[in-house]
Formats: structure tokens, C-alpha cells, sequence
């Protein structure tokens, strides 16, 4: 399953879109003349944690219908 195909509830949604927003803002803080010292790792692994959790959270919910 890729990442285009995890359902993600409004919840996570707001939580990606609010991150984006973060990463954007610190992309126009970097001047780029100073050598480009932001480091955005932080905001990605949140975005990737949140992604991992929806995945899992789907792969439960197929695991369970298959029970039944």
C-alpha cells in the first residue's frame, strides 16, 4: 500500500496540513545565503509517523473484516 492510498481521518488531515504550513514558513525563513542551515527532519518524521499510524490503523480494520 502507498502512501496515496491510506485513508487518513479529518483529524491526521489537520495535523499534515498544519505541518506543511510549518515546513513552508521555515523554507521562507532560510535565506539560502547562509548555506541553507534549516533542517526540516523533525517535521517530516512527524508526517511520516502519522502516515505509519494510518496505514496500521487500516491494516487492523482489513485484518478484522477478514475474521468475519
Amino acid at each position: 500500500m502507498s502512501s496515496n492510498d491510506i485513508r487518513l481521518t479529518a483529524g491526521e488531515k489537520a495535523r499534515i496540513a498544519l505541518l506543511v504550513a510549518r515546513m513552508a514558513k521555515r523554507g521562507l525563513a532560510d535565506d539560502r545565503h547562509s548555506g541553507g542551515q534549516i533542517d526540516q527532519r523533525d517535521l517530516q518524521r512527524r508526517v511520516a509517523r502519522i502516515e505509519e499510524q494510518a496505514r496500521q490503523r487500516a491494516e487492523r480494520a482489513g485484518n478484522s473484516k477478514d475474521r468475519k
